[in-house]
């Protein structure tokens, strides 16, 4: 009996820490690593393979730099729906478009002048729709 203890104290705490380091390494909140990112590169279809760069620079179908064509989408959700469906579309886009995240300010900003356009200078009512996003800038658009 004191063996099948002695075994079982040795043996479980390497299951449990590889069983949990494994549980972690696949996480929807975790980066991407550097060979996640090549997998996705090299089975994209728009010949941004590995060794080419598709980057935030290029153009998209509508001759439009994606940070513009994001832009544009921006600005129409807010205008169809109201900013917070627009801050929606902004974080998920960041989330989904890390390469869009150097734009995250200054688009978050825009929004919020638009929205104090759209709600006809009604500062309050556009900062009612601030959050969080990109550090606050569509707090500092409503304001300014």
């Amino acid at each position: 009996m004191r063996r099948i203890g002695q075994t079982v104290a040795l043996t479980l705490p390497v299951v449990l820490v590889t069983t949990g380091t494994l549980a972690v390494t696949r996480v929807p909140w975790a980066p991407p690593t550097g060979l996640d990112q090549q997998v996705v590169a090299a089975s994209s279809g728009d010949g941004a393979g590995i060794g080419r760069s598709a980057g935030a620079t290029a153009k998209s179908p509508d001759g439009l730099a994606p940070q513009e064509s994001l832009r544009v989408a921006l600005l129409d959700e807010l205008r169809a729906k109201n900013p917070s469906a627009a801050l929606d579309l902004l974080e998920r886009s960041m989330r989904e478009q890390p390469a869009l995240t150097p734009y995250c300010t200054s688009l978050a900003t825009e929004l919020g002048k638009a929205a104090v356009r759209k709600y006809q200078g009604d500062v309050q009512r556009a900062r009612s729709f601030a959050r969080p996003v990109c550090d606050g800038a569509f707090a500092a658009g409503v304001v300014g």
